[in-house]
């Protein structure tokens, strides 16, 4: 299971040109914005995680590298923009994000159903998968996604209670669950992810787990956190893999559908083939 998320050789020439690809297009990415430790291996094969609704956050949760402060007003043309680069570049699975947007009434949720709109009107063929914000708890605004139907509705618990108040202020855990456990009523496919190496404990990370399969969650990944930068929190543990191994043997037999837990593992990353194993 390890060996499956091992870093693997850059084509830079691959690199590059996606990279253009989206700069043309005008859109963004979140493998950009978040500074993830995969986007030479995904940028190389194709794919990308879309970022929408911009690239500043009305939050400041302290492990991300997104900006935050005061977004700019939603881009009315920006879903169309995404779809056309889904379809340029013939993805079979588009993974779509945004960041949290608690300055407008709905939190961002119509722009998400316009945007998933799109790119299946685009690409009828392609599967998607949306990750979302908590929309401040807001039902209505859940429930324009969930009427979306995405082929996966993920949203990140991003850690153990204890921390949130030091690692992601501003959002709640119970409300997170509450999200999931919501959309799975609603009878989408769902899943949730986790950063390791925040000062986590072993037990903590196992109640996790049950919370969410109490929720219904149906996946779940597990990465090592790596601090994006000087200013965001600094790394308490390097987690050995033999416990990311452990932990995925404990999710499995607690009844997720699948679990990936590795050191590089991220929210997206190699997503089309997980959903392809449940």
């Amino acid at each position: 299971m390890i060996k499956s998320f091992t870093k693997k050789r850059i084509n830079l020439a691959d690199l590059g040109h996606l990279r253009k690809v989206l700069r043309h297009a005008g859109v963004h990415t979140v493998c950009e914005s978040a500074r993830c430790p995969n986007i030479g291996e995904c940028f190389c094969k194709g794919t990308a995680t879309f970022l929408i609704a911009g690239t500043v956050c009305t939050r400041h949760c302290r492990f991300c590298a997104i900006d935050a402060g005061n977004p700019q007003p939603l881009d009315p043309h920006e879903p169309g923009r995404v779809a056309g680069t889904v379809r340029r570049l013939n993805l079979k699975y588009a993974i779509i994000t945004s960041v949290t947007r608690d300055d407008i009434d709905d939190g961002g949720a119509r722009h998400f159903a316009l945007t998933v709109a799109a790119v299946r009107a685009g690409v009828p063929d392609a599967r998607v998968e949306v990750l979302v914000p908590d929309f401040a708890g807001k039902r209505a605004s859940a429930a324009a996604v969930f009427d979306c139907a995405p082929d996966v509705f993920a949203h990140n618990l991003e850690t153990v209670p204890r921390l949130y108040a030091r690692v992601r202020p501003g959002a709640d855990y119970r409300r997170s669950l509450s999200l999931l456990a919501a959309a799975k009523d609603y009878g989408l496919i769902t899943k949730s992810g986790i950063m390791l190496g925040l000062g986590e404990r072993e037990s903590e990370v196992l109640s996790v787990m049950d919370d969410l399969r109490s929720a219904g969650c149906d996946m779940l990944t597990l990465g090592q956190y790596l601090s994006p930068s000087k200013t965001n929190l600094p790394v308490t543990e390097y987690v050995p893999l033999e416990r990311f191994e452990e932990y995925y043997r404990t999710a499995i037999s607690k009844g997720f559908r699948h679990c990936a837990s590795a050191p590089y593992v991220r929210s997206s990353y190699s997503a089309e083939s997980a959903v392809l194993l449940i």
